[in-house]
């Protein structure tokens, strides 16, 4: 029997995405490799430091930080040094450039092996990753080629492994739900159904994507489900920009604009396209994924992280900032019932292949146990 890895995860916590979403996977999926004992340091309470209690996960609060307050960051890594003695971790890992400059230093101060772990894109300018630099880690692990390919911006000679995120496919009573989903939703049965799950953030995509639903406000039959909260309030002023936008397009009846739910598995079962036009580069993309999955043929733009995601066999990439061309990858998929059904059919070994939980989570115990076993020597 394998010695007990014991793992310590470092997060703010105080908002919810991407990253959010994968910590609390890596707690869903724990059981595939028994051997990590894994623990999690938040420095806010909210819904990720609720979801990881419900799952059963330790977690510990952090004295709260304001990187701008140079006594409040001393306090909290004061604070974290008691989580390092308490579970005295074999490896802690820093998710994000935040994470990585408060609780790097303390890390090293107290000799423990330092991941960083990095979720985005990031160039080593802002004055975070400034910070964060400082700091070199042992490895640096990214969810994707791409954002590994920024991380020499932060870290030009520290070793870099890709481990993508744990992705569980839908539990099987998901499949029951299209109608009441859509009957809810005031639906039509036989509507196509374009979903889109993300942030209200300009780089997800949202305008491109109504306005290539604008040049196809004359094809019957489609509905836009656009799913995802405002968090902050230049996020609020966006939702209002683009209910807006709907209107001016012509197609404000036929988009419905769901807010943040916590059915989305429901929702994308319901659904017949997923489409999320993104104006930035993805850094890998969880719900695409998810999309998959669920049997669902995925339109993106040809950039980032869903490029090693989405092939020909289960969706298409178009250009960025081309509303006419994404306007007609759309319409082919409304119009032709058979290829959303050929693609939608490839789409759920397609998300097997990259995220399976299972094969995932011994790909980070491996990587993390191949680090142990090198510092050692």
């Amino acid at each position: 029997m394998s010695q007990p890895l014991k793992i310590l995860h470092v997060h703010s916590g105080n908002l919810y995405g991407g990253v959010e979403t994968f910590l609390t996977a890596l707690a869903r999926h724990g059981h595939y490799s028994p051997d990590m004992d894994q623990r999690f340091a938040l420095c806010f309470r909210g819904r990720l430091s609720e979801e990881l209690t419900a799952l059963g996960s330790v977690t510990s609060l952090v004295h709260p930080v304001r990187i701008s307050r140079p006594w409040i960051v001393w306090r909290a890594r004061r604070s974290i040094r008691g989580i390092f003695n308490e579970f005295r971790p074999s490896v802690v890992i820093c998710h994000a450039p935040w994470a990585q400059a408060i609780f790097g230093p303390a890390v090293r101060a107290v000799g423990l092996p330092l991941v960083y772990w990095q979720h985005g894109t990031v160039y080593g300018k802002n004055l975070l990753e400034r910070y964060a630099s400082l700091t070199v880690p042992d490895l640096a692990l990214t969810n994707s080629h791409y954002t590994a390919d920024t991380v020499r911006n932060l870290y030009p000679h520290t070793r870099c492994d890709v481990v993508r995120y744990p992705v569980s496919p839908p539990p099987s009573a998901v499949t029951d739900s299209r109608s009441r989903v859509r009957q809810a939703l005031d639906t039509d049965p036989d509507a196509t159904v374009i979903v889109q799950v993300s942030r209200m953030e300009p780089w997800k995509g949202q305008r491109l994507h109504l306005e290539a639903l604008g040049l196809l406000a004359n094809q019957p039959d489609w509905i836009c489900w656009q799913v995802g909260g405002a968090q902050r309030p230049e996020e609020l002023r966006y939702l209002e920009e683009m209910k807006t936008l709907a209107d001016s397009a012509g197609v404000a009846d036929r988009v419905r604009f769901l807010g943040e739910r916590s059915d989305v598995q429901d929702l994308l079962a319901a659904a017949d396209i997923f489409c999320q036009p993104n104006l930035g580069p993805e850094p890998f993309g969880i719900v695409f994924v998810e999309a998959l999955y669920a049997g669902l043929p995925v339109v993106t733009t040809a950039m980032g992280g869903p490029l090693e995601i989405v092939s020909d066999s289960c969706g298409r990439l178009t250009e960025p900032e081309d509303p006419e061309e994404l306007a007609a990858a759309l319409l082919d998929l409304i119009q032709h019932r058979d290829t959303r059904r050929e693609l939608g059919e490839a789409a759920p070994q397609r998300a097997f292949e990259l995220c399976d939980p299972a094969g995932q989570m011994r790909e980070m115990e491996n990587v993390l146990r191949s680090l142990a076993a090198e510092l050692k020597d």
